[in-house]
C-alpha cells in the first residue's frame, strides 16, 4: 500500500479539476481533513502504521467524488478509489475499508462503532467547534446558494441551527476539542437568526 503515491495521483486531480466554485469542499478542504484525521488519530492512540495509511488514504478521497459529481459525491469517490487505488498496491479488503470510511462521512454521519470512521467524521467536521467556524461556513453557504440549493440567510441559519444542535462528535478527543466551542457557535448562531 503506497499512499504517497495514492496522494501524488488524487492531490493534483482535485487542484487541477475540481470546480472553483467548490468554495467550501475545495482542495484546502481535503487538505484539512487529512490534517484533523491524523491528528485525532494520534491523541486517540492509533499507532498502527496500516491503519495510520487507510486513514490517511480515506482522508485524501472522502471527497473525491466531487472530480464527478455534486450530489452522491462519497459513493463517486468510492468508485474512484476502486478504480486507481490497486494500481498503488492496495488490496481489495484495504479499498473496501477506505470505502467503508469514506461512506461514514455521509450526513447524517454514521460511523458506526468503527474507529477510524469516527475519527473520519470528527476530521470532516471539526471546524464546527473552530475559530474559524464562521468564514468556513460562509464557504459553504456561497456554494449552496450557487447551486441553488440554499435560499436565503434565514434559511441557513435556521439550517445550521438545526445541524450543530443535532451534530454530535464521536471520539472523546474531538468532543474535548471542540464540542465547548461548538455550543459557543450555536449560541450565536441562535442569536443571529433571532434578529432577523
Amino acid at each position: 500500500m503506497d499512499c504517497l503515491r495514492a496522494e501524488a495521483y488524487i492531490l493534483p486531480q482535485l487542484r487541477q479539476h475540481l470546480s472553483s466554485t467548490l468554495f467550501y469542499h475545495g482542495l484546502h478542504h481535503t487538505l484539512d481533513v487529512v490534517e484533523q484525521a491524523l491528528s485525532l488519530a494520534e491523541a486517540e492512540g492509533i499507532t498502527d502504521a496500516a491503519e495510520l495509511t487507510l486513514l490517511r488514504t480515506a482522508a485524501l478521497y472522502h471527497d473525491a467524488g466531487f472530480l464527478t459529481t455534486y450530489q452522491g459525491h462519497e459513493v463517486a469517490g468510492c468508485e474512484l478509489a476502486r478504480q486507481v487505488l490497486p494500481r498503488f498496491g492496495y488490496t481489495p479488503p484495504q479499498i473496501e475499508l477506505i470505502a467503508e470510511l469514506v461512506l461514514a462521512t455521509r450526513m447524517p454521519q454514521n460511523p458506526g462503532t468503527r474507529h477510524l470512521a469516527r475519527i473520519l467524521c470528527d476530521a470532516d467536521l471539526d471546524y464546527l467547534g473552530r475559530p474559524d467556524f464562521w468564514p468556513i461556513s460562509q464557504t459553504l453557504y456561497d456554494e449552496l446558494t450557487l447551486r441553488g440549493l440554499m435560499t436565503d440567510e434565514t434559511a441557513w441559519l435556521q439550517l445550521q441551527v438545526d445541524f450543530l444542535s443535532s451534530h454530535r462528535y464521536w471520539t472523546s478527543t474531538a468532543t474535548a476539542r471542540r464540542e465547548t466551542q461548538k455550543l459557543a457557535r450555536l449560541a450565536e448562531v441562535r442569536q443571529q437568526l433571532a434578529q432577523f
